[in-house]
């Protein structure tokens, strides 16, 4: 009876380990990320100091330059580290903006969807358990109109897209759902820096140029330094949030409904 109970607990200690493995997998990944000093590489810096190697490889290497770019950015995804926004431009300054516009939502379609589920098997019931009824009523207001709300997180670039992969984990939208919301949501931001990233080359070789002249003056504080962030313009971030509004007039015009009747 003894050895029965034994084996019982080792069993759902095994299934809980299994349960939690992924997750674990990718919090290695983000830690090692930092540990490693990867995030050295996630640069503008070392964008500009690759710049020749990168281009020599692409068009030496342009199929594995593709699958490369695509594995990198899939896990980068799913392990929620920082430099989306410059893998993204970095895509379309090595492949074109079709091209890479199309490899990056691709990837970025995959890695979410990974995250998603790995949020959703490994907190996802732990949460709810803990939540109590409030999660249950966000959950089920979140479900009817799943579709619009994630096609809205997913067009304004106001929300971490980290959070956007996992929260409707725990608030119950399937899979389907989920990868046809995430896929048509990053559409458009995603192109548009895409489409930003083939005119990198001459922002790189300006600076360049700057800091050469910098360290030819004999000065000491010369760095190559470029705000990846300034790329997000007044008229992207409108545009967005324009078609942000589009994605929540099917709610709107519900609610409206439910009121005149």
């Amino acid at each position: 009876m003894g050895n029965a109970t034994e084996t019982e607990g080792q069993t759902q200690n095994g299934g809980r380990f299994k349960k939690f493995l992924p997750l674990i997998v990718l919090i290695l990944l983000f830690a090692s990320f930092f540990v490693f000093g990867l995030d050295d590489y996630l640069t503008f810096k070392a964008l500009s100091d690759n710049r020749d190697r990168l281009l020599d490889f692409v068009a030496n290497n342009y199929v594995a330059a593709m699958a490369l770019y695509f594995v990198l950015y899939t896990i980068a995804i799913a392990a929620s580290v920082p430099g989306g926004l410059l893998l993204t431009v970095t895509g379309g300054f090595l492949f074109g903006w079709f091209v890479g516009g199309l490899l990056t939502v691709f990837s970025a379609t995959v890695g979410a969807t990974i995250l998603f589920l790995i949020a959703a098997t490994s907190l996802g019931d732990p949460l709810r358990e803990k939540a109590g009824p409030w999660l249950a009523k966000l959950e089920a207001g979140f479900k009817d109109n799943a579709m619009s709300y994630l096609l809205f997180l997913r067009l304004v670039p106001a929300f971490p897209f980290w959070l956007v992969n996992i929260a409707p984990a725990f608030l119950g939208v399937n899979l389907r759902t989920y990868i046809i919301g995430t896929f048509v949501g990053i559409i458009p931001g995603t192109f548009a820096f895409a489409f930003i990233g083939t005119g990198l080359d001459s922002v790189i070789v300006e600076q360049q140029e700057k800091h050469a002249t910098c360290q030819a003056s004999g000065k000491a504080d010369c760095v190559l330094e470029f705000d990846i962030g300034s790329l997000v313009t007044k008229e992207i971030l409108i545009s967005l949030i324009a078609l942000s509004a589009v994605a929540l007039l099917p709610i709107l015009i519900k609610k409206f409904r439910k009121t005149a009747s």
